[in-house]
C-alpha cells in the first residue's frame, strides 16, 4: 500500500548533466520541482553539496515540515548497491567510486533516505503512472547519452541480489565493437545510444562522406548531437538515415534478447533518443520480429514512454512509499 496521500517524498533524479529535485505525493502528483546542473566534473563532494541544497530548496518551496515527509528517494545513474545505499561506480559521474550517498544525505538532512538506479526508478514511474500502468510484466529502457533499464516482473520492480539488475545498456551485442564508457567493448550503449550515433556520424564525416549534418552545425563537427542526426534523418539525409537504421538494428537485437529471456507484455522506450519516434522505433520493431521467438514477439508491444523527465522522480517516490523501514537509512 502507498503511504498516506497527505505525505510527500522528496525525490531526486541525479544524472551526469542534471539534478532534478521534487516533492511528490503518493498519487504521483509533483508538488514542487527544481532543476540544477550536476557539474559532475567538479567531483563528488561538490555534486553532493548541490544535491543537498536542491532537496532543502524543494522542501522550502513546497512549505513542507519534516513530519510531512515520508523520506528521501534518490535515483542515481550508475551501478547502485541498493541494499547498502552505495554508488559503486558511474560512467556519467566521473570519480564516483563506492560513494555512500544514501547515508551521507540521511545524516545531512535528518530524513530516512533510499537509493535506487535512475532507470529502475523510471521503470517504476512508467509502470505506476505512465505507459505501463496496469501492465504486470514490462521492461523499460532509457535511450539517451547512454542506455539504462528497469525490469518489472509480476507487478514489482526486479532489482536482483545486490539491487543493480537492469543494466541493459551493458549487455554485449558485438564482441569486437567500439569501447563503451564502462570499459568493455560492444555494449548496447556503445552501439545504439545517442552518443553512439554522434560518434559514428563524426567518424564517417571525417572520412569524407557527404551529409547535410555538416550544414546543420555550420561545419563544426564537435557540435553534432543525436538530435542533429535525427533532424537530418527526418529530412531524408542518406548518411543520417543509415546511422539511425544501424542504431535501430542494434537496439532491436538487444530487445529481442530481452523478449526471449523475459517474455514481457510491454517494452517502454524513454530518454531523449526516443523522441526520434518511428524513424528509430519502426526499424527496431522490424528487427525484433525477425530475430525474436515468434510467440513472445507477437505478444510484446514496444511503445514510447509518457512521463518524460518526471519518470525518475515519480519512480523514486514510489520506491520510498513502498519500502519497509529496513530498506533505507534511518536517522
Amino acid at each position: 500500500m502507498l503511504a498516506s496521500r497527505r505525505r510527500s517524498v522528496l525525490a531526486v533524479d541525479l544524472g551526469g548533466t542534471k539534478i532534478i529535485a521534487a516533492a511528490v505525493l503518493s498519487t504521483g502528483e509533483v508538488v514542487s520541482r527544481k532543476y540544477f546542473l550536476t557539474l559532475a566534473d567538479e567531483g563528488s563532494r561538490s555534486v553532493i553539496n548541490r544535491l543537498s541544497s536542491a532537496v532543502a530548496e524543494t522542501m522550502a518551496q513546497a512549505k513542507l515540515k519534516t513530519s510531512d515527509i515520508a523520506g528521501i528517494g534518490i535515483a542515481a545513474a550508475g551501478i547502485i548497491d541498493t541494499n547498502e545505499g552505495i554508488v559503486t561506480t558511474s560512467p556519467n559521474l566521473p570519480g564516483w567510486r563506492n560513494v555512500p550517498l544514501r547515508d551521507i544525505i540521511a545524516e545531512r538532512l535528518g530524513l530516512t533516505t533510499y537509493l535506487i538506479n535512475d532507470a529502475s526508478a523510471a521503470a517504476l514511474g512508467e509502470h505506476r503512472f505512465g505507459a505501463g500502468k496496469g501492465v504486470d510484466n514490462l521492461i523499460y529502457l532509457t535511450v539517451s547519452t547512454g542506455i539504462g533499464g528497469g525490469i518489472i516482473i509480476d507487478g514489482g520492480l526486479y532489482l536482483g541480489a545486490d539491487g543493480c539488475a537492469g543494466e541493459i545498456g551493458h549487455m554485449i551485442i558485438e564482441t569486437h565493437g567500439p569501447q563503451c564508457n564502462c570499459g568493455k567493448f560492444g555494449c548496447l550503449e556503445a552501439l545504439a545510444s545517442g552518443s553512439a550515433m554522434t560518434r559514428e556520424s563524426v567518424r564517417r564525416l571525417n572520412q569524407g562522406e557527404k551529409s547535410s549534418i555538416i550544414r546543420l552545425v555550420d561545419g563544426r563537427l564537435e557540435s553534432i548531437t543525436a538530435e542533429t542526426v535525427s533532424l537530418a534523418a527526418k529530412k531524408g539525409d542518406p548518411l543520417a538515415c543509415d546511422i539511425v537504421a544501424r542504431a535501430a538494428n542494434y537496439l532491436g537485437i538487444g530487445l529481442a534478447n530481452l523478449i526471449n529471456i523475459f517474455n514481457p507484455e510491454l517494452i517502454v522506450i524513454g530518454g531523449g533518443v526516443s523522441k526520434m519516434g518511428n524513424i528509430l522505433l519502426a526499424p527496431t520493431r522490424k528487427t525484433v520480429r525477425e530475430i525474436a521467438f515468434k510467440l513472445p514477439a507477437r505478444t510484446v508491444r514496444i511503445v514510447r514512454a509518457r512521463l518524460g523527465s518526471n519518470a525518475g522522480i515519480k519512480g523514486a517516490a514510489v520506491y520510498v512509499f513502498e519500502q519497509q523501514p529496513k530498506g533505507g537509512r534511518k536517522v
